[in-house]
C-alpha cells in the first residue's frame, strides 16, 4: 500500500514536471512566432506615462557635446520616429535607440551601420538574440540608470562589527560545555541583539535589491547572449565575458543577498531566513554586493552598451524592413555637394518622392499646405538619419556629415513670459553660434523665418540673418511666403518653390519640389474656394496690385 502512495505521487511529481517543461516550450514556440512575425512590421505597443519617463535613461547619462538639442528633435518629431524604429524588447535596447537618435557621428568612421546590415539578413541568429531579448525584458517605469544612480548615492558601511558579532555569538556558543551560564547568558544577548539590528538593517536594504536584481540580471543575460554564435561580434562578446569576470564576488554575494527575494517559499529559503536573523549573512552580502557595484559602475555601463546597442541594431534592420517606400545607406563626402533624390518623410503614408542636389543654400517659396515644411523636415531627417542609424528613406543620399539644427515648430512659452518671435530669434542666434564655433559643417533647416513679427522688419532681419548664414562651413535651407526674399538673396541661395493647383472649386497640391521661386500668388483666389463674397475678393486683389505699382497699402 505505502509502495502504491509513493508510487502515485512520484507519478504526480513526474507529470506535474513535464507538464511544465511542455508548457515552457508551447510559450517559447509561441514567442518565436510572434517574433518571426512581427519582423518588418510597425511596432504596435503602447506606452505608460512611467515607461516613457525611464526611456531617455540612457542618454541622459551620456550627454555629450553635439548631439541633437531639443529644439530641433521636436522639429523634427523625432518621438515618432523613434515609436516607428522601436523594435526592441529590453530596456537596455529601447535606451539605446534613444540615445543613438540623439547622437550623430561627426566622421566617416564611427557612422557605421554594418551590424544592421548583418542581423537584416541572418534571421535565426537575430530571431535566437530577440528571445533572449525578450526574456531580459524591460526595466518597468525606472530607467536601467535609476537603478544605478539609486545605489551610487547610497552610503557604504563596513561590515567589521557585524563579522565581530558573529564571531562573539560563536564563542558564546562554545563556551556552553565549560560555562554554562556565561555561555548561555552571551548567547541570548547576542541573539536579541542581532535579531533586533537585523530587522532593522533588513528593512534599510529591502529596496535596494530591486536594483541589485536588474544588475544580476544583466550579468546572466551577457552569459547566455555570448552563447550565440555571432561572427560579426566575436570581439564584442570577449569584452562581455571579460567584464563578467570581474563580478566574482557579487555572484557571491547574490547567493546569499538576495535568495530570499528570489527563491522565497522554498524550505530552503525559510531556513535561511532564521540564518540570516542571527548571523546576518544576507546584510553582510548586501554590503559586499553594495561595494562591488558601486566599484565597477562603468563597467555595468559598457555591459549596458554593448547589449542595447546589439538590441538597436536588430531594431533598425527591422525598422528597414518596414520601409516599403525604399531605403538606401548613405554616403559620405568630404565638403562639396548634398545630394538628395527620390527622398520622403518616413511617417506618410503615401508620400510624394523629391530629390535637390545643391553645392549652396537653398530658398524654398510656395504657399501654405504645398509641401515646403515637410521637404524641410525630410531633408533634415534624414542627414539625421544617415549620421545616427546609417539608413535613409530615400534612393541616393551623398553628403558632408553635420552639425544639425533646426527652427521650424516653436511655440510662444507661456509659463516663462516669452513670444513666438523671441523663441525665434533665440532659435536662430543657436544656429549662428554653432556656425561661428569650430566643428563640422553645420546643417540648418529653418521654416518661415521671423513669422512672429511685421513685414517689414520680418524681411529685412530675415535677409541679414539668411546673409550671415551663407558661409562654406553652412547649408542653409530656409521656407518662406515672402517672395522678396527670393529677389533679395537670389546671388546667395538658390531658388526652389512648391505650387498648387486651382482647378475649379478645387485646390491641388502637387507637393513637387520646382526649379525657381514661386510664381504664382493664389492666397486671395482661395477666399472664392472657401466661399467668401465676390466683394471682398475684387477689393483685396485691387489693393494688392496698387500696392505692386505704388509700393503703399490704401484702404478702400
Amino acid at each position: 500500500m505505502e509502495w502504491m502512495i509513493m508510487g502515485i505521487l512520484a507519478a504526480g511529481v513526474a507529470v506535474f514536471f513535464l507538464w511544465g517543461a511542455w508548457e515552457e516550450r508551447r510559450k517559447n514556440r509561441k514567442l518565436r512566432r510572434e517574433i518571426h512575425a512581427s519582423y518588418g512590421k510597425k511596432p504596435k505597443r503602447r506606452y505608460s506615462g512611467e515607461e516613457l519617463a525611464g526611456i531617455p535613461g540612457f542618454y541622459e547619462a551620456h550627454r555629450k557635446e553635439n548631439q541633437i538639442d531639443e529644439i530641433t528633435w521636436d522639429d523634427l518629431g523625432m518621438d515618432e520616429i523613434f515609436f516607428s524604429m522601436n523594435h526592441t524588447y529590453s530596456s537596455a535596447g529601447q535606451e539605446y535607440l534613444y540615445y543613438a537618435l540623439h547622437t550623430p557621428a561627426l566622421t566617416p568612421e564611427e557612422a557605421d551601420g554594418e551590424w544592421a546590415a548583418w542581423f537584416g539578413t541572418h534571421e535565426k541568429e537575430r530571431e535566437e538574440l530577440q528571445l533572449l531579448f525578450h526574456r531580459l525584458g524591460r526595466s518597468g517605469k525606472y530607467s536601467i540608470y535609476d537603478y544605478l544612480m539609486y545605489l551610487d548615492g547610497v552610503k557604504e558601511q563596513g561590515i567589521a562589527m557585524t563579522v565581530f558579532l558573529d564571531l562573539a555569538l560563536v564563542s558564546f556558543l562554545c563556551l556552553i560545555p565549560f560555562s554554562p551560564s556565561v555561555g548561555m547568558t552571551g548567547l541570548f544577548v547576542l541573539l536579541t541583539v542581532n535579531m533586533y539590528s537585523y530587522m532593522r538593517q533588513k528593512g534599510e536594504v529591502e529596496p535596494y535589491l530591486v536594483s541589485f536584481a536588474y544588475v544580476k540580471r544583466l550579468l546572466d543575460f551577457s552569459d547566455r547572449l555570448r552563447k550565440v554564435e555571432i561572427p560579426i561580434l566575436r570581439k564584442e562578446w570577449e569584452e562581455l565575458r571579460q567584464l563578467g569576470k570581474r563580478f566574482g564576488n557579487f555572484r557571491s554575494g547574490a547567493f546569499l543577498g538576495m535568495r530570499g527575494s528570489s527563491m522565497a517559499g522554498d524550505p530552503l529559503s525559510v531556513l535561511m531566513d532564521y540564518i540570516n536573523m542571527i548571523l546576518h549573512l544576507d546584510i553582510i552580502a548586501f554590503r559586499v554586493m553594495l561595494r562591488e557595484v558601486k566599484k565597477h559602475l562603468q563597467d555595468i555601463d559598457r555591459m549596458v552598451e554593448l547589449i542595447g546597442r546589439t538590441e538597436a541594431a536588430i531594431a533598425v534592420a527591422s525598422w528597414r524592413e518596414s520601409l516599403k517606400d525604399g531605403w538606401c545607406c548613405p554616403e559620405f563626402i568630404r565638403g562639396g555637394d548634398f545630394t538628395l533624390r527620390e527622398m520622403y518623410h518616413p511617417l506618410l503614408s503615401d508620400p510624394v518622392k523629391n530629390s535637390i542636389h545643391t553645392k549652396e543654400g537653398v530658398l524654398v517659396t510656395g504657399s501654405n499646405a504645398s509641401g515646403k515644411s515637410t521637404f524641410l523636415r525630410g531633408m533634415a531627417l534624414n542627414a539625421l538619419l544617415a549620421q545616427t542609424v546609417h539608413t535613409c528613406t530615400a534612393d541616393e543620399y551623398l553628403a558632408p556629415m553635420y552639425r544639425i539644427f533646426t527652427s521650424m515648430s516653436l511655440r510662444d512659452d507661456l509659463e516663462g513670459g516669452e513670444s513666438y518671435y523671441m523663441a525665434e530669434i533665440r532659435a536662430l542666434k543657436r544656429i549662428l553660434d554653432a556656425a561661428a564655433r569650430d566643428g563640422a559643417l553645420v546643417l540648418c533647416c529653418v521654416d518661415e523665418v521671423l513669422r512672429g513679427t511685421n513685414t517689414v522688419e520680418r524681411i529685412a532681419a530675415s535677409a541679414q540673418i539668411l546673409k550671415s548664414l551663407r558661409m562654406p562651413k553652412v547649408l542653409c535651407v530656409a521656407a518662406t511666403h515672402d517672395i522678396e526674399l527670393a529677389e533679395l538673396l537670389k546671388d546667395l541661395y538658390g531658388n526652389y518653390h512648391f505650387e498648387e493647383k486651382i482647378e475649379g472649386e478645387d485646390l491641388l497640391f502637387p507637393y513637387r519640389l520646382l526649379p525657381g521661386k514661386a510664381q504664382t500668388r493664389n492666397a486671395i483666389r482661395l477666399l472664392g474656394i472657401m466661399g467668401y463674397e465676390e466683394e471682398i475678393i475684387r477689393a483685396a486683389e485691387e489693393m494688392a496690385a496698387r500696392f505692386e505699382e505704388s509700393g503703399e497699402w490704401r484702404l478702400q
